[in-house]
């Protein structure tokens, strides 16, 4: 039986890799866990205030799109 994909794993799209590019693969593994870290960070505090969660949501939001644009870097012209 697979793993269930953490967060980071699931927001990265870490098993979507069609061309199996090995730079793909290891951005998506690094931003994951840039990703994770910042959901352990959110999810252990009690509770947040306005700032806060949108800080959190920026921060989320922020990693995602740099993984995106990391793949699409290392893919151009390929």
């Amino acid at each position: 039986m697979e793993r269930e994909l953490t967060f980071g794993e699931k927001a990265v799209g870490l098993t979507f890799n069609p061309a199996n590019n090995k730079d793909v693969q290891e951005l998506k593994e690094l931003y994951a866990k840039v990703i994770d870290k910042l959901e352990s960070f959110k999810s252990q505090r009690q509770t947040g205030d306005y700032m806060t969660n949108s800080l959190d949501g920026m921060a989320l939001r922020d990693a995602i799109r740099a993984q995106m644009s990391a793949v699409k870097a290392v893919t151009w012209g390929l």
